[in-house]
Formats: structure tokens, sequence, C-alpha cells
């Protein structure tokens, strides 16, 4: 035990460092996104979209941005709002023109005026700039012609007095006064009446800030909150186009960049690692599983898997549907084909959840991953055929369609193309689970020496070279591990070990003796000199042993699983030749001190797991059965049971997890076996065959 302590040390270091390491790479992977998600890099206001970003999931927000860019622009819609037209402005005008139009009269009715002196005072009005024509017209026109012009003059100064004059439209105002003198007067009395007006046209109407404000304000408050709806695989940004402030807005909602890490995100990443932390442990340490657990090998592959895959996961979050074609499951079907179902269970469980965690679709993504991962490796089973896989794969299909109804479908419904796409993504999952994992777990089994249901059975065929070689150079030995393989086969069924592992082991168990076969009893024929009389116990004894290191080399000549190394080195754990060891004894008499018991001991180690202990029981029960050969149910099973405490008695039992119970089952396994090959058999007389019926068994003669 001594020895072992350090191997166990540091195997707990592994375990401990792995589960760490493993901790801190999920951590990362689940807090870092922008290094795991392209589109979440540089998605920044006036960059160039390197690729057509679409919506990964169905959604509506009230987009503050467009909202805002609506405002301004009805906001920037309202001109600039002016004060209603003054009529104190109009009436000073008209009151101003009247006092002209009265002075005009008094020089054209002054008598005592010459006619230059006239036309000099009209001129020098300064309220009016009339041409020089127009002045000669106006003194010229009769008195009632004028009294009309006047009439019409304040009728049109009225008019356009009425009207909104801006300061900066004062021109056009004038500019368009003709059009309100009647059409009953003359050319030159149009003329007259238009100079007259123009000159007392003014602004009535002043830019109000007051009023534009509160106008733009009204506007602005009259848009109502913009809604964006955006459909799973919309186009949000064409590729090669600019990224505007709507656009950001819609990434940021759909959860497609990263603003940064807030603590709470942080801090919620490293609860669900260290929940996953703390699950996987329990679980190996409460199950039956310390066969895996202390093999490095084993613990490294399945740490490389669940971070390979988690990472993959991450590395499709933000597209629409890779996530859900993305074969996530596996990972669970792959661990569960390498090291049983029962593993690939504990570390799905984790792994769905933290491949799923924080994204914008995660309540229907961890669902999806999870159920039809639990599904499929419960549909699975012990693969022992190829229709194993392709029927995990169909589960996989199966039972992600049914989630994505239950899950997505009620919430976010698509149109019927996207429904086309999610049935055509689901199916591809599980063809790509179902693929993955039998690729994959072939490649582990070649390149890490891991045992899988397909390698054991692949193996196990009686044309396999090694048991050829087996067969062809010691039959007796063959046909003996045929044997020992039923017995402990059945056995397993009974007890809940691995039946196929261990059937396969006992073939190969004894394959050493095949290089020195004539120094078994098993293959020495009757009558023939035993080999053993001419050497010393010592030297017999290690012929004998040397058939486990034998095998072990002939297992790696032929490339067996690891595992079934297990079975050669422990089928006899390190009990003694006891046959070789009581003649040393006898040629030393009974002096233990001349004989070195250690030169007739086995290897080792002793058994570690219940399919070698069964190995071991079902060796020596088959090899005492085939010597005594017990004729009763009664003897069948104290011989059995004299086996198990012969072992016990040595502690060969005690590195295993077998129990009482166990032991008992075992029994009645063994006996029952052996039952079926030693039973009693019918002792035929020996009668003289008639004449007449000797032609029934002459050779027929070939012609």
């Amino acid at each position: 035990m001594a020895a072992r302590t350090p191997v166990s040390n540091r195997i707990r270091i592994l375990q401990i460092s792995l589960i760490i390491a493993v901790s801190l790479i999920s951590f990362a992977v689940l807090t870092l996104p922008v290094g795991l998600r392209p589109t979440a890099q540089d998605l920044n206001i006036g960059t160039v979209s390197q690729i057509t970003l679409q919506a990964p999931r169905d959604l509506e927000y009230v987009s503050d941005i467009r909202t805002e860019e609506a405002r301004q622009a009805a906001e920037g819609a309202v001109q600039l709002v002016y004060t209603a037209p003054d009529p104190a402005i109009a009436r000073e005008q008209i009151d101003r023109l009247n006092t002209t139009m009265q002075y005009i009269t008094s020089v054209r009715s002054n008598e005592e005026m010459a006619a230059v002196d006239k036309k000099s005072e009209l001129v020098a009005l300064s309220d009016v700039r009339l041409q020089l024509e127009t002045i000669d017209y106006l003194l010229a026109i009769a008195d009632s012609r004028w009294e009309v012009v006047q009439a019409e003059t304040l009728r049109v100064l009225e008019q356009v007095m009425r009207r909104a004059i801006y300061e900066d439209k004062v021109e056009s105002a004038q500019a368009g006064i003709s059009s309100f003198v009647s059409l009953t007067l003359s050319e030159q009395q149009s003329v007259l009446v238009t100079e007259l007006v123009t000159a007392f046209v003014v602004p009535n109407s002043f830019y109000s800030e007051e009023l534009t404000t509160a106008t733009r304000a009204a506007a602005r408050n009259s848009v109502q909150p913009i809604v964006q709806t955006y459909k799973t695989g919309e186009t949000i940004v064409p590729a090669g186009e600019v990224i505007t402030p709507a656009d950001l807005e819609a990434f940021q909602q759909l959860g497609m960049i990263n603003s940064g890490q807030r603590w709470e995100d942080m801090l919620g990443a490293a609860a669900i690692v260290l929940l996953s932390a703390i699950f996987v442990p329990l679980n190996f340490l409460r199950s039956n599983l310390s066969s895996i657990v202390n093999d490095p090998r084993s613990i490294l592959v399945i740490a490389l898997i669940f971070i390979v895959f988690l990472v993959g996961a991450r590395l499709f979050t933000n597209r629409t549907l890779a996530p859900y074609g993305y074969p996530l499951q596996a990972a669970g079907l792959l661990i569960t084909a390498l090291f049983g179902l029962e593993v690939g269970l504990v570390i799905a469980i984790p792994l769905c959840l933290l491949a799923a965690y924080g994204l914008p679709n995660t309540l229907d993504l961890a669902p999806y991953y999870l159920i039809s991962s639990l599904i499929s490796l419960l549909v699975m089973g012990p693969v022992r055929r190829f229709w194993g896989f392709v029927r995990a794969g169909i589960a996989v299909s199966l039972s992600g369609l049914v989630v994505l109804l239950a899950y997505r479908l009620p919430f976010f419904t698509p149109d019927w193309l996207g429904i086309v796409q999610f049935l055509g993504i689901v199916a591809f999952a599980g063809f790509a689970a179902a693929s993955v994992t039998l690729l994959l777990q072939f490649l582990f089994a070649q390149s890490l020496g891991l045992t899988t249901t397909f390698q054991l059975l692949d193996i196990s065929r009686p044309d396999y070279p090694l048991l050829q070689f087996l067969l062809r150079n010691a039959p007796g030995t063959y046909q003996h591990s045929l044997q020992v393989a039923n017995l402990a086969e059945q056995a397993a069924e009974q007890i809940g070990a691995d039946p196929l592992l261990t059937r396969v082991g006992a073939q190969f168990h004894d394959i050493g003796k095949a290089l020195n076969p004539t120094f078994f009893i098993e293959n020495q024929i009757p009558g023939n000199v035993n080999k053993h009389h001419d050497i010393t116990p010592e030297e017999s004894a290690a012929t004998i042993i040397r058939h486990v290191t034998d095998g072990v080399q002939l297992a790696k000549k032929h490339r067996l699983p690891r595992r079934l190394h297990d079975f050669i080195l422990e089928h006899h754990g390190t009990l003694i030749t006891r046959y070789q060891y009581n003649q040393a004894m006898e040629a030393a008499g009974g002096d233990v001190t001349k004989v070195e018991i250690e030169d007739f001991r086995y290897p080792g180690p002793r058994p570690t797991s219940r399919e070698t202990a069964l190995l071991m029981l079902a060796d020596a029960t088959e090899a005492r059965a085939r010597a005594e050969r017990p004729a009763t149910d009664d003897e069948l099973r104290a011989l059995v049971r004299n086996v198990i405490e012969t072992v016990q008695k040595f502690g060969q039992l005690d590195d295993t997890l077998l129990t009482l119970r166990d032991l008992s089952l075992i029994t009645e396994s063994f006996a029952t076996t052996l039952r079926g090959t030693y039973h009693p058999r019918i002792q035929y007389p020996n009668a003289k065959v008639p004449d007449q019926d000797s032609t029934m068994i002459t050779p027929r003669k070939e012609k």
C-alpha cells in the first residue's frame, strides 16, 4: 500500500488541477465574448460592415434613435413662425398715404404755382418717389380721374397690408401690387396707383422666436415613439454598408455586441461555473466511477472534450440558426461511448447549461441542448452496433424539434421559411452529432488507447489474429479462456459490471501462454513428458509467471486497448504459484528460510475493478472445477465459496468495489453456469453392432 500512496497523491493533484483549469477556461469563455464572437468587434458608427448582419431572434423594441431622428425631422420641417399682420401698421401707412395724396391734391389745385414748381414739389416728396412721366400724368389728369386713383390707391394698400409682409419679403410684396389694381383703370392710372402704393408697403409681420420654439416643440411632441421590429434572420446591415446609430442600437438590443462586462455578468458567470465545478466532482465521488476518475488519461480526455465543445458552441452565438445546428450533443454521446452512460450524463448537464448561458436566446437554446442531449444518451444506450449511433442522431433531431415547438414557437413565431430552416438545421444537428461521435470515438480510442464497444466487438471475433494465434499454439488455453469468459460474463450481468469488457478481457487474459504452451497443463498431451519435471520449482514458477508479462507484450504488439492490459496483469493478482512453492518447500525439508516466497509470486497488481476481480474468481473457479469435477449443486457452491474465501484471505479483493451482495450473486451465477458445463452425462453401454447394421457405420468410399 505504501508504494501506491504517491500515485494516489499525484492523481488527486491532477484531479484538482483539472477542475480548476477547466473552471477558469469556462469562465473566460463565458466572459470574453469579444475574443470568441467576431461580429462583436469594431461595430462602431461609421464603420463598414464586413459581413451581412442578421437578427439572431425575433425582437420588438422602442427605438430611441429612430424616434429621435423622426422628432428632429418633424422639428426641422417647421418654418419660422411670424406674428400675425399688425393692423396698426396698416392704418398708419394708410394715414400716411392719405396725407401724401392730400398734399398732392393741394399742389395740383394751387393755381398760383407754375407747372414747373408743381413738378418740383412732387419730385421732392419724402414718402414717395414718383417717376417723372408719372408726375406729368398726375398733374395732367382731371380731378375726377384723380379721385378715382386716390380711392383705388387706398383700396389696394389696404388689401396688400392685410396680408403678412415679412421683413425679407417686402420686395416680393411690392412686386405683386399691380395684380391688386382694378382692371377698369387705364394703364397710366394703374402705374400711378402702383407707384403710390409701393412707397407705403412696409413689413407688418415679424419673426417670433417664442412662437417658433413652441411650434417646433408641438411638432416634436406629435411624433409617437417608433417601434422597431426584427424577425429571426432579417438583415440588419448588408455587407459593405455603413453602420448607422440606429443599426448600433439594434445590435445592442439583440445582444450582438459587448458593451463592456458588468460586475453582475461576471458574478453570474462565476456562479454557474462554480456550480458546475461542484456538481461534476460530487457525482463522480458518489458514483462507482473510480476506474475512470483515477485514470489520468481518462480525466484528461473528458476535460479536453468538455473545453473543445464549449468553445465551439460559443463561436456560433451570433448566428441565427448555427447554434441549433451545432452538434453539442456529440460531447455527451462521445463521452458515453468512451466511458459509459453515467459519465456522459454527468458531463452533458453542465456543458449544455454553460454553452447557452448569457445568450439572447438562452431560454430556448439551453433546454434544446440539455433535453436533446439527455434523451439521445438514454436512447443510444450500450453502443454495440452502428445502429446505436444512428438511433442517437434521430433522437437528437426529434427531441430538439419538440423542444423548439415548446420553448420557441409560442414566443417567437417565424414565417414558413423560418420554420423550414429550423427543420433543416435540427435534422442536420442529429446527423452531425451521430457522425462526429462515431468519428471521434474511433480516433480517441486509436490514439489514446481507450476502450470502446466497437473495439471490443471487433477484437473478440474468433478470426482476430491474436485469438487465432492462441487457438493454434495453445488450443487448451483457448478453450479454458472461453469457459472463463462465459463464467465472468454471466456474473458481470448479475452484479451490474460491464459484461462485454469482462468477456473480452477473459478471452485475452492468458494470451501469454501461447508462447510456451506446453508448460501449462491444459495444453499438455497425456503421456508426454512434463517439462516441469526437468527443472527446479523456481524455474518452473518463473516460466509460469512469465505468461503474464508475455501476455502484456503480445497485447502491446497487437495494439489491444490498454484496459485489456489490466485483465492480463491482474487476473492472478499478487498470489503465488502454490504448486511450485509447495514443491520447493518439500525440497527444503519444510524450512521456510531456505525458500524465497517472492520467487513464486505473480507481479500483480491486485484487481482494481470489478471486471478484473470477476476474471480472477472465474479463472480460479474454472480451473478447480475442471480438476475436481463437482457432481452436485452443493459441491459447486462449496467450490465457488472456497475460491472466493481464498482470494479474500490473501487480500486480492481489497482494491475492488465488490460488496457481500455481489459475492453472493457471483456464487450463484458461477454455480449456475458450471452446472450446465459439468452436468452428469448418461453412460452408454458398450454394445456390439449387429452385422446387418454394419453398413451404417462403415465409411463411404470415394468413387
